[in-house]
């Protein structure tokens, strides 16, 4: 059975990256041992079930036989274990395979074909506002099931893009931390031109708002569809802090999670890592998270990789002074990357979109006297003055000197929200119109040691999905 059976026009793109990227999607799943056109069609109705128009109890029953003969085994969650789910929590199915499907067992194919380039294009205007079109309507059934649970941790990002200054530092970091292999990068940092901000030569540099900026890690989807399509289980998002990780010991390279997922953040381990695991530097305790599954650093060949918020962090397993900090974060000088707990509102993520300015200003630290007088007035340390004209700073007139040196948050946004993922990075700053295109940024990646495999393939290319490599 095909998506298009009770889907949309056929022929019409699913995938926000457009005709191109599903072509060459479908071109990468045929020279795997899987069958390419039940990855297309799950990839296709895993979507449609985050944006409402199937459910998953049905997704779950389409699929069943297909996966039980392609794979031998179908350990995506039954339909009775949906139906019995949404009875008992009437919440939202972030964690229901992680809870269903226990801790996942099976063995990984030692025939993986090796495949091209190990990471997938990125269609930044497929990210933007879309241009005409209605927005979805929630299924009832949906609407019954976004009642959100709201209690324990939820691990997330607030990324500033208006201070962002493209120097690459949590790209360096991220590889420093997980050995990922050159290229498949877990994280990127992408500079891109839609109209409206003229980018200047690099040459002609002198501050990050020269450029539009994106920052791209995985998004840790609250209902992430790349999971919705794995036969195994080894895609799942963790109950303990919400994070969607791949299990490196069962995965079997399907890459179907590949395909489903809107974002562009998985990339397929196609050769034997250049560091054997366990090893000096990658121990045990960067690999296994609390409960001794496989999700952290680089993974061998023939599996899954995207960024995965470091559990081993979360964890403890560095230390309690690591726990709520990512390598990435510590790493970027303007603090760019917020880090933390997207379900207390005292968390740095909370906290630094609550008041842009400030936060703005705390990461700063200005030598500047009356500035330093502001800050101390908004946190609380320094009493205001109680009118204006007298000896300090109302609170008002506090605020309206940091926003004026340090700017505001203007807009605010999710990427690609008309899905439904619900995913757990907010972004500051402007979203990438429809005509975006990636420009050379101010910094180049094998500028620090980096590759940027996409960006090399796809300098001259326009990102509204109708020129891509994966």
């Amino acid at each position: 059975m095909t998506a298009d059976e009770e889907g949309g026009p056929e022929n019409e793109p699913f995938h926000p990256f457009g005709e191109a990227a599903e072509e060459e999607y479908r071109a990468m799943l045929e020279e795997t041992d899987y069958d390419a056109d039940l990855g297309m069609a799950m990839a296709e109705d895993a979507l449609r079930v985050t944006k409402g128009e199937l459910s998953e109890a049905e997704f779950h029953e389409r699929y069943h036989e297909d996966v039980l003969a392609e794979f031998g085994e179908d350990e995506r969650p039954t339909k009775e274990a949906y139906e019995n789910a949404m009875e008992e929590a009437k919440g939202t199915l972030g964690g229901m395979l992680e809870r269903f499907a226990g801790d996942g067992t099976g063995s990984r194919r030692e025939t993986m074909k090796k495949m091209g380039v190990g990471a997938a294009a990125v269609g930044l205007g497929a990210w933007g506002t879309a241009e005409g079109g209605d927005e979805p309507d929630p299924a009832p059934a949906v609407a019954e099931e976004e009642a959100e649970d709201e209690e324990g941790t939820q691990w997330g990002m607030t990324l500033d893009l208006e201070v962002c200054d493209g120097c690459l530092s949590c790209v360096v970091a991220c590889n420093q931390e997980h050995n990922w292999n050159e290229g498949a990068n877990w994280m990127y940092i992408l500079a891109y031109d839609d109209g409206t901000v003229e980018s200047p030569d690099t040459d002609d540099f002198e501050s990050p708002r020269d450029f539009n900026m994106l920052i791209r890690p995985c998004q840790h989807c609250t209902d992430a569809p790349c999971e919705k399509v794995c036969p195994t289980t080894a895609r799942h998002t963790r109950e303990e802090g919400g994070l969607v990780l791949t299990d490196y010991d069962v995965c079997i390279g399907c890459r179907y999670c590949q395909v489903a997922c809107p974002y562009g953040v998985n990339y397929f381990q196609w050769s034997e890592p250049e560091v054997d695991a366990p090893s000096e530097d990658l121990g045990e305790d960067m690999m296994y998270d609390e409960r001794g599954r496989w999700v952290s650093g680089r993974g061998p060949r023939g599996v899954m990789e995207k960024c995965i918020f470091d559990p081993a962090r979360q964890d403890g397993n560095r230390g309690e002074e690591f726990v709520g900090r990512t390598a990435c974060e510590d790493a970027c000088p303007p603090g760019a990357i917020q880090f933390g707990d997207m379900n207390d509102p005292e968390s740095d993520p909370q906290r630094y979109a609550e008041n842009v300015p400030l936060a703005r200003a705390l990461e700063a630290d200005p030598d500047d006297e009356e500035l330093q007088e502001a800050i101390a007035v908004l946190e609380g340390d320094q009493e205001p003055a109680e009118e204006e004209g007298g000896d300090g700073l109302t609170e008002d007139e506090a605020e309206q000197l940091l926003r004026g040196e340090y700017g505001d948050a203007e807009s605010t946004f999710k990427l690609l929200e008309e899905y439904n993922t619900d995913p757990n990075v907010l972004y500051i700053g402007n979203e990438p119109g429809p005509e975006a295109e990636q420009v050379p940024g101010p910094v180049a990646y094998e500028d620090v040691g980096q590759l940027d495999v996409r960006k090399d393939a796809l300098d001259d290319g326009t990102f509204g999905g109708s020129d891509l490599s994966l």
